[in-house]
């Protein structure tokens, strides 16, 4: 068996002028492909050879394999990335909106704590909101680092990489932050994160 590597859940142009069809095209297409292919030849012919990804990254993780970590949660990273945002504008509702009102105080309140986070980590990573414990949070990884860990239900995720915004931004990395959480954040994905209550599977192939 080998890991997919999942197509975008929207055409590549679709997320413009906000993220353009040329990023999407080399962070998907190259950047997010690497990792899936570099996954698929370390664990070809071993005993991970039939295991889900999230197995291999809790094992990579365990093991201190930081090689296959690295390939593995990046691949996972990406995939949650991708289904974070939409070309639909969408907004929270029901369960979500209260427990956002109930934790950040309001939306706006929210979005300011995400962007603020994004925009302020330092170097390469994701910032993350999450549901921890029955309460919502907003956090950050560094590197591959990701938030699927025991306990923790990612919810959103927000690329702050160079890759994912270099090409359409350069090194202005708020303008893409600000975008992102403005017109492209895909709360119904969030709203059915948080109503599973565990973490979104990556899909099989």
């Amino acid at each position: 068996m080998t890991i997919a590597f999942p197509p975008l859940p929207y055409a590549q142009d679709a997320l413009a002028p906000h993220i353009s069809a040329d990023t999407l095209a080399t962070h998907h297409g190259k950047h997010h492909k690497t990792y899936v292919d570099k996954v698929n030849a370390a664990i070809e012919g071993t005993e991970l050879a039939d295991k889900s990804l999230e197995e291999i990254i809790h094992h990579a993780e365990g093991s201190g394999n930081k090689g296959l970590f690295n390939n593995s949660a990046q691949s996972w990273n990406h995939a949650f990335y991708w289904n974070s945002l939409s070309p639909a504008r969408t907004a929270p509702s029901g369960d979500l909106a209260a427990a956002i009102d109930r934790d950040f105080g309001s939306l706006d309140e929210l979005k300011k704590k995400l962007k603020d986070t994004a925009i302020n980590h330092f170097a390469s990573g994701w910032a993350w909101l999450v549901s921890r414990d029955g309460a919502l949070s907003v956090t950050d990884t560094h590197d591959a680092g990701t938030e699927l860990t025991a306990g923790i239900t990612p919810l959103l995720v927000i690329d702050v990489w160079e890759h994912a915004y270099y090409i359409d931004r350069k090194n202005v990395r708020p303008d893409y932050v600000n975008a992102v959480v403005d017109e492209l954040l895909n709360w119904d994905f969030a709203a059915e994160n948080l109503a599973r209550g565990g973490s979104w599977t990556y899909p099989a192939a």
